[in-house]
C-alpha cells in the first residue's frame, strides 16, 4: 500500500489578517446595532417632578429611580455632632432645592425588578444623580465613585457624621433592598416589547 503524503494547508499572512479584520467588522456591527437599539429604547421624561425622596422622583404620578445612586430612606435617621437627625428628609430637601434650577429631563431604558424606570436626570446643566452623591446626600450604587470620594473627603452631607448605608438600613427595617437593574432576560424582553410597541 502506498502512503499518501499529507498536505498541510498554510494560510498566508494576508489571508489571516483579512479573516481577523472580518471578525472585528462583525463585532463592530453587532456593537453598533446594540447601541442603536439601546438608544431607541430610551425613554425621556421632562417637566417639574415631585420629589418623593432623595433618589426618587414622580412625573405625573409615575415614579422613577435615579440610577447609580442610593439615598437614605425618607424615615432614616443618621448621626451628626452626637445627635440624631432626619437624614432621609435632608436628602429629599437637597434634591428639591436642585429642582428649583428649572425643568428636569430624565432619561433611562432599564427598570428595576419592581418596574420602576432607572434614570439619569439633568436640571439646567446639573447632573442631579452626580450632584446628590457629590453633595454627600447619596452614596454610589454602581457609579459616581469619584463624586463619593470627594464628598467623603470634604465631610459633606451624610459624611459629616455617621450613617448606615441605605441598603443596610432597609435590610434591617424590612424594606426593599434590591435597587439594581432587572436581570438581563427581563431587560431584553422590555427592550423588544418597547420596539414592537412603537
Amino acid at each position: 500500500m502506498a502512503r499518501t503524503a499529507k498536505v498541510r494547508y498554510r494560510r498566508s499572512p494576508l489571508r489571516r489578517a483579512l479573516e481577523l479584520l472580518g471578525v472585528f467588522a462583525i463585532l463592530a456591527g453587532v456593537a453598533v446595532v446594540a447601541a442603536i437599539l439601546d438608544e431607541r429604547s430610551m425613554q425621556t421624561l421632562a417637566g417639574t417632578p415631585r420629589v418623593v425622596d432623595g433618589d426618587t422622583l414622580a412625573f405625573s404620578g409615575r415614579r422613577v429611580r435615579m440610577a447609580g445612586i442610593d439615598a437614605p430612606e425618607l424615615d432614616q435617621t443618621c448621626e451628626r455632632a452626637g445627635a440624631d437627625y432626619a437624614c432621609g428628609r435632608e436628602a429629599r430637601r437637597f434634591l428639591g432645592a436642585m429642582l428649583e434650577n428649572g425643568p428636569v429631563v430624565c432619561r433611562g431604558n432599564e427598570k428595576d425588578r419592581y418596574g420602576r424606570l432607572l434614570v439619569r436626570c439633568v436640571s439646567a446643566t446639573t447632573d442631579l444623580n452626580a450632584a446628590m452623591v457629590h453633595g454627600g446626600w447619596a452614596v454610589t450604587y454602581g457609579g459616581y465613585v469619584s463624586e463619593e470620594r470627594a464628598a467623603r473627603d470634604a465631610g459633606a452631607g451624610l459624611w459629616a457624621g455617621t450613617f448606615d448605608p441605605p441598603a443596610a438600613w432597609r435590610a434591617r427595617h424590612g424594606a426593599v433592598v434590591d435597587l439594581g437593574p432587572a436581570d438581563m432576560t427581563r431587560r431584553l424582553i422590555n427592550r423588544i416589547a418597547w420596539i414592537f410597541a412603537r
